[in-house]
């Protein structure tokens, strides 16, 4: 999931900063102060703070007798982070966020935040939230949380400590078991790095540098007729004259063919040709069309279905070009394939490598939705609303694949992860709130039964880390979201991407000491250091917490 994601993570951060403002001590939400004073409620206690004494705190840092009994209970680095939150402007508009609010996820949102900020009378704040951030968000100049606050359409605004706490528990609980996590897999790779001297035998090669091959990019259309689907997909290739290995590229939710091109570009100088299709219904238009009013949802479930066989439908149209095309005739080597693919495109690699839809877990996971903290369980819950049938998803001429940032906890389970058994690389970043790292990318790991998986784990790395910025995108990606240098983080991919598709699907075996502990030691740099783990098992896990 990328610039839809880009657009809930805003959503989510809003969120966060409300709680944060309902919380003062415990966490950083966004939305639902707006009349005169904020009340927080605990049972039948209750106390107060006026809107005004954090509008003064805000605009000039001076904190009033009202706001300096809450003052007492956080340090002087939340006090900043809180002020910060109630003055910086929110990349939206009144017509952005309206169609988002009133898309099934924007009201599960809504829903959700309603059972801790609520009116006055303590009934549900879903209505009076989403009016507050329209109304802000038609102030142009100034849609900040802090406007929000003075449009909430109330007396007062009741926030609920038991529900919030609840929520803080139970986040808290979540990123202690991450951090244990985290510290596991930094450790195993430290020490196996320590004890290794895989590099020492081989002449070590600066993998970040393109390769010697010259490449064109040629753009083609393709048209599924059998689904009524017309998808662009542009072909990266290599200037030889002999059958190169493929490469797939599968974009996220809400992005475009244009978001891994560099990515694409280092594998093409590296001798392969990559295929980056477009997933009409879940690119960059669909998000645009959502936004204009013209689409009211997100997604249609059915493209979890349709993303994997826009893959496979490129494969066979490659195999018909080069029988029949000029420009493409002897230059794919069909028999070596590989995949990556981020987000929704982790989804789609990891489906056809192999892993099932498992509707029986999704069943037992969604009704809790409502409650949980791990957003990309919004977008596998979905497939509850496909037809309980048998798809045949996964294509036996893939040889590896790379997922990034995956969403498959749910949707596949440890039931289908265990079944995939060509080689297979997750990379994690373990400061992704979409798809969180402990349940969407860590504890899947653990489930894959392949004899050749990898997890990469890029400390301190986001949701959107190594995502290159679309020319096509509808809302930028703030830079709090996307984390520090992404710059690095993308580096990471193409200095592993490239020894792990030689290996695995090009079958060049000299590259398989660049997929070890010491190599991943030797690239790994500050701010985003990096570890890389072969195994672990799920006991192994449950230890750590």
């Amino acid at each position: 999931m990328t610039n839809l994601i880009d657009k809930q993570t805003v959503w989510q951060k809003l969120a966060l900063r409300i709680f944060s403002i309902g919380l003062l001590p415990v966490l950083t939400t966004n939305q639902a102060l707006g009349a005169e004073r904020i009340k927080f409620n605990y049972g039948l206690l209750e106390r107060s703070v006026p809107i005004s004494s954090l509008e003064t705190y805000a605009k000039t840092g001076k904190i009033d007798d009202e706001l300096a009994g809450y003052s007492h209970y956080v340090d002087k680095k939340q006090l900043t982070q809180l002020r910060k939150a109630l003055i910086t402007p929110i990349p939206l508009n009144e017509v952005e966020v309206s169609q988002f609010l009133y898309t099934p996820i924007g009201e599960r949102l809504l829903q959700r935040l309603g059972k801790f900020i609520q009116t006055e009378s303590r009934l549900s704040g879903f209505y009076a939230i989403r009016a507050a951030l329209i109304l802000s968000a038609a102030d142009k100049k100034d849609f900040t949380l802090l406007n929000v606050l003075h449009k909430f359409p109330a007396s007062a605004i009741s926030i609920n400590l038991n529900q919030s706490l609840q929520i803080v528990n139970a986040l808290q609980n979540l990123v202690n078991q991450t951090q244990n996590a985290v510290a596991l897999i930094n450790q195993q790779s430290q020490q196996t790095a320590s004890n290794s001297s895989t590099l020492n035998t081989v002449t070590v090669l600066d993998l970040e540098k393109p390769g010697s091959f010259h490449f064109l990019k040629e753009t083609i259309i393709l048209n599924d007729i059998s689904r009524i689907r017309k998808f662009p997909a542009d072909i990266y290739l290599p200037v030889t004259q002999t059958p190169r290995p493929i490469i797939v590229i599968s974009h996220g939710l809400g992005s475009d063919r244009t978001s891994f091109a560099y990515l694409a570009e280092h594998l093409a100088s590296y001798g392969f040709v990559v295929a980056v299709p477009e997933h009409p219904g879940s690119d960059s238009k669909q998000l645009q069309a959502l936004l204009a009013g013209t689409a009211n949802r997100v997604t249609n479930p059915r493209e979890l279905i349709d993303r994997p066989l826009d893959i496979k439908y490129l494969l066979d149209e490659l195999t018909r070009l080069s029988k029949s095309n000029s420009t493409f005739q002897g230059r794919f080597n069909l028999n070596q394939i590989g995949i990556v693919g981020q987000s929704f495109g982790g989804y789609t690699a990891l489906a056809l490598a192999g892993a099932k839809i498992n509707f029986k877990q999704l069943k037992a996971d969604c009704p809790a939705l409502e409650n949980t903290l791990n957003i990309s369980l919004l977008l596998q819950c979905l497939a509850l609303n496909l037809p309980n049938a048998q798809y045949n998803l996964s294509d036996t001429r893939i040889k590896a694949a790379i997922a990034i940032n995956p969403v498959d906890s749910s949707i596949f389970s440890q039931a289908s992860l265990s079944q995939i058994t060509i080689p297979v690389m997750i990379i994690s970043g373990s400061s992704d709130t979409v798809a969180p790292a402990l349940l969407e990318q860590i504890q899947p790991f653990t489930w894959l039964t392949t004899p050749n998986k990898y997890l990469i784990l890029i400390n301190g790395g986001t949701h959107f880390s190594t995502i290159a910025e679309s020319p096509n995108a509808t809302i930028p990606v703030p830079t709090e979201a996307i984390g520090p240098s992404p710059a690095l983080a993308r580096r990471y991919v193409k200095d592993l991407s490239i020894p792990f598709f030689e290996t695995y699907v090009a079958q060049q075996p000299s590259y398989l000491p660049y997929l070890s502990e010491d190599y991943v030691n030797k690239i790994s740099q500050q701010p985003l250091p990096l570890s890389l783990i072969k195994s672990l098992t799920s006991e192994e896990l449950q230890k750590a917490f």
